[in-house]
């Protein structure tokens, strides 16, 4: 009897913990929260067109410094690479030779002068007795053709001294333009001249500099889809500039305005070329360096500017994740057309007013819910800890 007072409760007891173990198993585990994920509300707004590309420095004006008259060249009279002024001496050819061909054609306009003198009187003279039958037809057509005759020797005498006395003025060998003249290329005592242009020295103008670079293909036709849009305005296209960052890395000082663009693409590279001129007032920047510049070719309207973080891609294409009025994720595939201080410029895709997942991307899933709170960007010094669901993470 005894043992079967204890057996009622042991069995009570294990029937009350089988039905706590069947309720357990009927509720499942606990859900879990939706993930936090910091995002940003974007705003349609304008934003420069920008290319970053790498150019090449050339003079604006560049001239072959030759010896146009044969002779022995005697002095170089300017310190290489310094400024010259146009017109200034440069190089002195021997001008002896060159004189004496001068005093020559000289002496021969003299003689042809004295001869269409006498033939002229001549020929006047017969004008005379020719009516009265003095002479006869034959002497006077001889005069007058003696009197044509020695007129034309007068005139290829005097140009003979115009021909003498040009070349006798290129022996002082001059600056055609006015810039900073190179390296001599011919020393004293040389024959320069002698059946060809012998080459001196070059001046270049380098105040302003041209830059000249190229822009590919698809980044021009992006650019007339922009303009073909209404985003970038052709008077905004025609005020494009450069800005050049130098080989140490600092930047230039002196803003550039694009001035060409070819009309023909390069079959070789599938590139256009586009030229800018920049101002050179302290001559810091010298032909033939090559340079980094970014490149602005006008204003986008109504574009999104998204953080860089914030735009993924796959097989699919380009994408952002955003959520939605109910509270759920959803991708929106986008259309990015530039980069600027490490965000993108979204042109498609996007509408007013969507919230923007920055932070958290690998919480989410298309489709679930999502907590959102403000994304603020990390500190620059990225001394922060702990990065909060709102924040960029540190990079560490």
């Amino acid at each position: 009897m005894k043992s079967s007072s204890l057996s009622t409760p042991l069995l009570c007891l294990s029937l009350l913990a089988l039905a706590a173990c069947g309720k357990g198993k009927e509720q499942g585990p606990p859900q879990m929260p939706p993930p936090e994920v910091g995002v940003i509300q974007v705003q349609p707004q304008n934003s420069p067109l920008t290319r970053n590309l790498v150019g090449r420095l050339s003079a604006y004006r560049s001239a072959d410094v030759r010896a146009r008259v044969a002779g022995v060249l005697l002095k170089r009279a300017y310190d290489e690479g310094t400024n010259v002024k146009q017109g200034q001496l440069l190089f002195q050819i021997d001008p002896a030779p060159l004189k004496a061909t001068l005093n020559a054609a000289q002496a021969s306009l003299a003689q042809a002068q004295a001869t269409y003198t006498n033939n002229k009187i001549t020929a006047a003279r017969v004008r005379e007795l020719a009516p009265k039958g003095y002479v006869s037809k034959s002497d006077l057509d001889n005069a007058l053709a003696a009197e044509r005759s020695a007129a034309a020797a007068v005139q290829a005498a005097q140009a003979n001294v115009q021909s003498a006395r040009i070349n006798l003025g290129y022996a002082s060998v001059s600056a055609p333009i006015a810039g900073r003249a190179g390296q001599q290329q011919v020393t004293e005592g040389a024959l320069v001249g002698n059946g060809e242009a012998t080459l001196l020295t070059t001046v270049d103008q380098i105040d302003p500099m041209y830059v000249n670079f190229t822009m590919s293909v698809d980044s021009l036709e992006q650019m007339r889809r922009a303009q073909s849009s209404g985003n970038v305005t052709l008077a905004e296209q025609d005020k494009a500039s450069v800005q050049i960052t130098l080989p140490d890395g600092s930047a230039y000082g002196e803003p550039g305005v694009l001035d060409f663009s070819d009309i023909a693409v390069n079959p070789a590279t599938g590139s256009v070329n586009l030229r800018a001129v920049v101002p050179n007032p302290k001559h810091g920047l010298l032909p033939g360096m090559y340079v980094t510049l970014k490149a602005n070719l006008g204003q986008q309207h109504k574009v999104f500017v998204v953080p860089q973080q914030a735009v993924q891609r796959d097989t699919g294409g380009t994408y952002v994740m955003t959520i939605g009025k109910d509270g759920n994720v959803k991708r929106k595939n986008v259309t990015t057309t530039d980069m600027r201080d490490g965000n993108w410029i979204v042109s498609d895709g996007l509408a007013a007013g969507d919230q923007l997942i920055v932070s958290g991307l690998q919480k989410v899933k298309d489709g679930a819910p999502a907590k959102p709170s403000p994304w603020k960007p990390a500190p620059a010094n990225g001394t922060s800890a702990t990065n909060a669901p709102g924040t960029a993470p540190s990079g560490k």
